[in-house]
């Protein structure tokens, strides 16, 4: 071999060169050699978390932002913890990195061949491995060193092509074993598109939009995952059509762009959106994602509206395979499009109601009130609760300000995910996070993680004693009515302000507006660590677009 190089080291390399500067990690005896003598030596920084499902949320966030994340973990006792987490990046398309740390060749022969068993194994060797098999684009063994780079090279440029989760079996005994050097740099696989097929679901939808008299741009989530940020501005410029985005992909492009009019998110939208979206006769909807959270209560016109996303185009009857996103805005670009003079919708004026310092804070005033803290430096994250709907009518400037699993919807991932994301933001920028209290009683250790590191996210969480949206999505009418709550939505309540206690952040608990402008003013000013801030409010207040559902 021309250069020095082992397996351990091979894989520190290929995540630096990937732009990976943070791993996530579990210290277990399978994985923490590779740690120990790789991992810190790099200037890659260790995270050391408190769980690994924490860990993996954080790992997403970070990728969401840096284009890669990385979680280290020990064999089938913290890998399948995980398992949640990679879900979720998996449904989401999330470059996340799985490094799960393996018992040597020696202890899984042993295993299965005298039933001499190792600490966490299961029933073999394929256990964990077979398990995110169908969690991944990508899932190796590491169990010879000679095959080590291309297992490698190949699992990782699955992810950052794909944005796909993979899992990287590392076992123990391979570690120190001396390998190929990694030769040039990863980069993702070519983009494909059937030739006839890009062109005539171009020319079809170049066709409509120049004959439209009231087009509307829908930006998805693939957008800010493929990075088409700039181009789908560009085809917005060139067409002088609003846009709307979806909650997934809300703030994907800046809000305050004057052609940006909401987000389009079935009875949760605002009016203007909805009005607009009947009274357009063209939709394109470019790696627009369809699911329940993102139609809430509403079927889009599917005769109007051409669907791109997941390498196809569908619209109406027509159907377009292989026709990848990236190609098919620059094809509809180089088309041309003239704009023509037509009066775009005013922003409609945002105004808080008048409340007074001692008035109770509820849901909606809650967002009412908090919308003046959000600018162009902020990045808010909003939790699987009602905090979806609050968070969805906030005005967000900043590009890539809105983090949201709206999609696999796991209750809990935002607080932990606020690691990640703090770790790869901006220095000049502060995040934000909504949290129900049902889902940051999940994942509340995520204050320990966020105050050793020093990293000072601000987590609200709304006390109202009751996991909310699942009794919204069971029975909304309860939320105006005299009827109890269901049983099994009702929460033990936690005096969440004094964890700061505990865990040796800030914390504050507030129940009205005075209070809580006093809190978001000291956790503004607090940089040290994490801020959490108790809201109480009253458990049958809900966010004003939400109240369709009850009635």
């Amino acid at each position: 071999m021309s250069e020095s190089c082992t397996v351990g080291r091979y894989l520190v390399d290929r995540l630096r060169q990937l732009g990976l500067e943070h791993l996530f990690a579990i210290a277990g005896d399978y994985s923490i050699e590779w740690l120990n003598r790789y991992v810190a030596p790099s200037g890659t920084k260790i995270v050391q978390e408190v769980n690994e499902v924490n860990a993996g949320y954080a790992a997403d966030g970070y990728a969401r932002l840096r284009g890669i994340g990385a979680l280290c973990v020990t064999y089938s006792a913290g890998a399948l913890c995980t398992v949640n987490a990679v879900a979720g990046a998996y449904v989401e398309k999330v470059p996340l990195v799985l490094i799960n740390g393996t018992p040597s060749v020696k202890r899984t022969i042993t295993f299965e061949q005298t039933g001499f068993s190792a600490h966490h194994f299961i029933s073999g060797r394929e256990t964990d491995l077979e398990s995110f098999e169908h969690l991944t684009v990508a899932a190796i063994r590491i169990d010879n060193p000679d095959l080590a780079p291309t297992l490698i090279d190949y699992a990782l440029t699955r992810c950052i092509s794909e944005r796909r989760p993979v899992y990287i079996e590392l076992l123990q005994d391979m570690v120190d074993l001396e390998c190929e050097p990694p030769r040039g740099v990863l980069k993702p696989a070519r983009v494909l598109s059937d030739e006839t097929s890009l062109a005539e679901s171009v020319g079809r939808i170049a066709e409509r939009l120049e004959s439209a008299e009231n087009p509307l741009i829908w930006l998805g989530v693939e957008i800010d995952r493929l990075g088409l940020q700039d181009k789908a501005l560009s085809l917005i410029r060139q067409l002088n059509a609003p846009f709307v985005t979806e909650l997934l992909s809300k703030a994907v492009v800046s809000e305050d762009d004057e052609l940006f009019v909401g987000v389009l998110d079935g009875q949760a939208s605002s009016s203007t959106v909805t009005d607009l979206a009947a009274a357009s006769d063209f939709v394109l909807a470019l790696g627009v994602w369809l699911t329940d959270i993102n139609s809430l209560g509403w079927e889009p016109d599917y005769g109007k509206t051409a669907f791109a996303s997941f390498d196809a185009v569908k619209f109406g009857t027509f159907f377009g395979g292989q026709v990848a996103l990236e190609h098919l805005v620059d094809g509809i670009l180089e088309k041309n499009v003239t704009a023509k003079e037509r009066k775009l919708p005013e922003a409609p004026a945002r105004s808080a109601p008048a409340v007074s310092a001692a008035d109770v804070i509820t849901y909606q005033g809650f967002y009412d009130h908090i919308q003046q803290y959000v600018d162009r430096n902020t990045i808010v994250g909003a939790d699987a609760s009602m905090n979806y709907f609050g968070s969805l009518l906030l005005d967000v400037p900043s590009p890539g300000g809105f983090v949201v699993q709206s999609s696999y919807s796991s209750i809990g991932y935002s607080a932990p995910a606020a690691t990640g994301i703090c770790l790869a933001k901006r220095t000049d920028q502060r995040v934000m996070v909504f949290s129900g209290d049902g889902g940051f009683q999940m994942t509340a250790q995520c204050l320990s993680t966020q105050t050793r590191l020093g990293l000072d996210p601000i987590i609200f969480v709304i006390d109202n004693g009751v996991y909310a949206v699942e009794q919204w999505l069971a029975d909304a009418g309860v939320f105006h009515s005299d009827e109890p709550f269901y049983t099994p939505c009702e929460l033990h309540r936690w005096n969440y302000s004094t964890l700061a206690d505990v865990f040796g952040c800030r914390g504050w608990e507030v129940g009205t507006y005075g209070e809580l402008s006093e809190a978001v003013t000291g956790a503004l000013e607090y940089a040290e660590g994490p801020s959490i801030i108790q809201v109480r409010v009253p458990q049958k207040t809900i966010p004003d677009n939400a109240r369709w559902k009850a009635h």
